[in-house]
């Protein structure tokens, strides 16, 4: 069947059209949902296509294993709450970055045995046996093939392994920073290492014992660069780690020869890069910090913050918004711990039929990935047109009569603009403290996920209204509809 392979390239020329489709509707809220649809058809399409490789060996294996992994996803995906969306990503993306690195050692593995350097039974991967040598041992890769699966290896291990550790940490299953003296020599020294080895593997010293040093190299610099990132970095974490994913899978696609892994990986590691650089733009980060820099370290001792926590009830606040004409919703991770987003619409539609001009105020790394805060106004049915990011929303502040935050703590902490000393200084935030009244809805006094005490909380305009997020909302609703009558 001369027209087989083909067939397939067009399939996968396909899949990666509708790859590319998907991406491009997942960046408006209105089309994000249909996005991943066309996502999911081309990702079917490309393993359905893989199937009818000539030669495939051990289809049963593999159909188990898609079985599987379907299935786990498709039972975890169902039952994972909201406000642990993140580490589900996390753990996700680190399974595409560990895939990519199996692939590359594979790869590594195969080279060695057709090289002499391992003498063990043939090798019977499915991965490349349109090129298999008539003595049944692959082919030799060439030196460029085996240097881009060698750097594919190593970025995927990286992304595997640091990916853990973010998480554990958004899981809560250790602490969210770990750092030492010298830990930046440390880490360098690491990569360096891990770097030297890889170099020897791509000019062909593919020994067993190289391999395995490598790869221990390169989960190792993974774990470290990721154990003294603060809590508050996980955005730039998550994308910058989906960043190296796509990156991983499309040097591996160049290996293997398979068009839909080397345009997937590229629109993946493209998509990633950018948005990671919109995150470290929004925290005020470059990317050389994100990769070598102990996030959230304070410069030094920061400022004392002068005064006291007001509270206030439901009844007073809700008198507050019911009787202004403007009020800014600022959500943040405590909405998604509460569940409260639907209860949040539902007193947003109650001020704007009293007629309240209400927006919703989005800060980009809002929650614990980026996007979160959006996908949890939209399962609640918030019309994105209510809906406004930072830049757009700040000037609108000094008009705003009453802010109301709803489990957000960073992004709305004035000592970003104010002190030096503060983990935060210089991340732009929502500038919450201009409104004319500001009241705040916190469970307790505790600090923020950057751990470290909010000014905004204190100043003169702020009022604490204490207490779960669902629960108080819900009493805010039942309070607006006492006064409707």
């Amino acid at each position: 069947m001369s027209w087989l392979p083909t067939i397939i390239k067009a399939c996968y020329f396909l899949a990666a059209l509708l790859f590319i489709l998907g991406l491009k509707r997942m960046s408006s809220p209105r089309t994000a949902r249909g996005g991943i649809v066309w996502a999911g058809y081309g990702m079917l399409l490309a393993v359905l296509a893989t199937f009818f490789l000539p030669d495939m060996h051990n289809r049963g294996l593999i159909i188990a294993a898609v079985l599987i992994g379907v299935s786990a996803a498709w039972w975890t995906g169902r039952r994972v709450a909201m406000t642990a969306m993140p580490q589900m990503v996390a753990l996700y993306n680190g399974m595409g970055g560990g895939a990519a690195a199996a692939i590359g050692a594979v790869e590594l593995i195969g080279y060695a045995r057709s090289s002499g350097l391992l003498h063990a039974v043939p090798d019977t991967s499915p991965l490349r046996p349109e090129a298999w040598a008539v003595n049944g041992l692959p082919p030799a890769l060439s030196p460029t093939e085996l240097a881009l699966g060698v750097l594919g290896a190593l970025i995927g291990a990286v992304s595997f392994s640091g990916s853990m550790i973010a998480f554990a940490k958004l899981q809560g299953w250790m602490d969210k920073r770990f750092v030492f003296p010298g830990q930046r020599a440390v880490n360098l020294l690491l990569l360096a290492a891990a770097v030297v080895v890889g170099v020897l593997l791509a000019i062909g010293h593919a020994s067993p014992a190289l391999i395995a040093a490598f790869f221990a190299l390169a989960l190792a610099f993974g774990l470290m660069m990721t154990l003294p990132i603060g809590g508050a970095d996980m955005p730039v974490v998550i994308s910058l780690y989906n960043a190296f994913t796509g990156l991983a899978v499309s040097f591996e696609g160049f290996v293997l020869g398979n068009e839909a892994m080397i345009i997937a990986g590229m629109v993946v590691g493209a998509a990633g890069t950018l948005l990671t650089q919109l995150m470290a733009k929004a925290m005020n980060r470059s990317i050389g910090n994100v990769l070598f820099g102990s996030f959230g370290a304070a410069g030094g001792e920061a400022q004392a913050i002068e005064g006291a926590q007001k509270p206030v009830d439901a009844a007073d606040a809700a008198v507050m918004m019911a009787y202004a004409e403007r009020v800014v919703i600022v959500p943040g991770y405590g909405l998604a711990v509460a569940q409260a987003q639907h209860k949040v619409w539902e007193f947003a539609q109650l001020l704007i039929k009293r007629g309240v001009k209400v927006k919703f105020a989005i800060h980009p790394v809002a929650g614990r990935m980026p996007g979160h805060m959006n996908v949890l106004l939209a399962e609640a049915g918030v019309p994105y047109d209510l809906i406004a990011d930072m830049d757009d929303i700040n000037p609108e502040f000094p008009a705003t009569d009453v802010a109301l935050v709803i489990g957000a703590n960073d992004v709305v902490n004035p000592v970003a603009k104010t002190d030096p000393a503060s983990p935060i200084y210089g991340m732009p935030i929502l500038d919450v403290v201009n409104a004319k009244q500001v009241i705040v809805i916190k469970r307790g006094k505790g600090t923020g996920f950057a751990g470290i005490e909010n000014a905004l909380f204190y100043a003169d305009n702020t009022r604490m209204l204490y207490g779960d997020g669902q629960a108080a909302v819900g009493e805010l609703v039942n309070e607006v509809k006492a006064i409707d009558g």
